[in-house]
């Protein structure tokens, strides 16, 4: 019963923040094509559901080129990589609308673990990778709400940002998606869609560890 209604509010979600987004469309897309490399659209492969992969539709904000430049698949701060609109699109969050297309296709849902592209999924280990798509891919999730200030925390050390991810962001990440796969429920759901807001509105909100007491405790090296 709760993957139907999970995924009847999917589709009600994806179509009525379709209908909400619309008007904007037009004016954005114009503004994406004056700037930067001028394109709309960023399509790239990433691991989904039982780990198959799915394209994943968002607006572009980073050079064409920019998987193989710089830090690649991650983004810090004030990354050169952005594109004039990139870092306002993406700290608003606004470049990842156009995922509603896959939630409406079934490719992705509202709430579970970020689909991932390949070269930081196999940050995990085996047992992680073997379970970590066991639900649809979220718009947003528990590690997407708790990592929100995921930028700041490759800025703040002389590691390289892919060791770091390996060492320390990767492993917690794996006990949140976990967590979440063992908690997963209506109440769950709707408090993570209300701390996303949260977070875009307030970062550094510690709201997530109030709301959901039994969360795994963040490391040290992650505070």
């Amino acid at each position: 019963m709760y993957k139907l209604i999970k995924r009847l509010f999917d589709i009600l979600f994806a179509l009525a923040g379709s209908l909400v987004f619309l008007p904007f469309f037009i004016p954005l897309a114009i503004m994406l094509l004056l700037t930067g490399e001028r394109h709309v659209w960023y399509r790239q492969d990433r691991i989904g559901y039982k780990n198959k992969k799915f394209k994943i539709w968002k607006f572009a904000t980073m050079l064409k080129a920019s998987p193989s430049l710089g830090t690649g698949s991650i983004t810090v701060k004030n990354d050169w990589r952005l594109t004039p609109m990139g870092k306002y699109l993406r700290g608003s969050k606004v470049n990842e609308i156009p995922q509603l297309i896959n939630i409406l296709t079934g490719e992705m849902t509202v709430v579970g673990p970020r689909p991932l592209m390949e070269v930081d999924f196999n940050k995990f280990t085996d047992n992680i990778k073997a379970v970590f798509y066991q639900c649809k891919p979220g718009l947003t999730g528990i590690a997407s709400i708790v990592f929100r200030d995921e930028e700041n925390l490759h800025n703040n050390h002389a590691i390289d940002p892919h060791e770091y991810d390996k060492l320390y962001i990767a492993p917690y990440k794996g006990k949140l998606e976990i967590w979440y796969q063992e908690h997963f429920s209506f109440y769950t759901d709707i408090m993570i869609i209300f701390l996303t807001i949260a977070v875009i509105l307030s970062p550094k909100t510690k709201l997530p560890f109030k709301i959901f007491r039994d969360l795994p405790l963040l490391p040290e090296n992650l505070k």
